[in-house]
């Protein structure tokens, strides 16, 4: 299933699919924030680089099949074929030795990351249980956000009745944005429902909460 996707995807690019978001900010957002910043040249409007899923398995090296469906319920979320993640240090307290496997994640650019993003916003994060808008304080100083998804299954493309067990993930989404402002602007424009700022509150400019 997750390769037809991928497939599917990856035939429409070439036949000119243009995702709707990536429509919505060349047409729409990239000039307004061009405007309201003051940049003279486009290509200083920030926009979106990649985005990145990342499960955190732990005990992967002890069960196989673990890992292989975090890998699958990866492909099926994203579209695209995710990879194993290694420990790049020993961690005594789990038994964890450099070089086990520990995880799995995806690198999502292009059509597929614009198509990732727009069913995120619009189909997923409002499934979350007790949804009261995505933390706006969660920027790292550089322009980029993550925030963490605590079960797989507000995704619609995951069939409850086959997952093996519930499990969480880490989402980034890297900019080219130089400030951490810039960040919260592109992405509130393209929709991300953020959690109302305080009024004390000007910027999310140096936020790491």
């Amino acid at each position: 299933m997750a390769k037809t996707t991928a497939e599917t995807k990856t035939k429409s690019t070439t036949n000119g699919y243009a995702p709707r978001l990536k429509q919505l900010y060349r047409k729409e957002i990239l000039p307004a924030l061009q405007k309201q910043v003051g940049y003279k040249n486009i290509w200083q409007v920030p926009r979106l680089e990649k985005i990145i899923l990342n499960m955190g398995l732990g005990n992967a090296k002890e069960d196989a099949n673990m890992l292989k469906s975090a890998l699958d319920d990866l492909a099926v979320i994203s579209g695209q074929k995710g990879v194993i993640t290694y420990a790049r240090k020993p961690i005594s307290n789990f038994k964890i030795r450099a070089g086990d496997p520990v995880g799995a994640k995806v690198t999502l650019r292009g059509e597929r990351m614009y198509d990732f993003l727009d069913r995120l916003v619009s189909l997923a994060v409002p499934r979350i249980r007790d949804f009261r808008g995505m933390p706006n304080r969660s920027f790292d100083g550089r322009g980029n956000y993550s925030f963490g998804i605590n079960e797989q299954i507000i995704f619609p493309e995951i069939d409850y009745d086959k997952i093996d067990q519930i499990r969480g993930m880490d989402i980034t989404v890297v900019t080219t944005a130089n400030t951490d402002e810039e960040a919260y602007e592109l992405l509130l424009a393209l929709g991300f429902p953020f959690r109302p700022r305080p009024q004390s509150q000007p910027s999310a400019e140096g936020d790491t909460g």
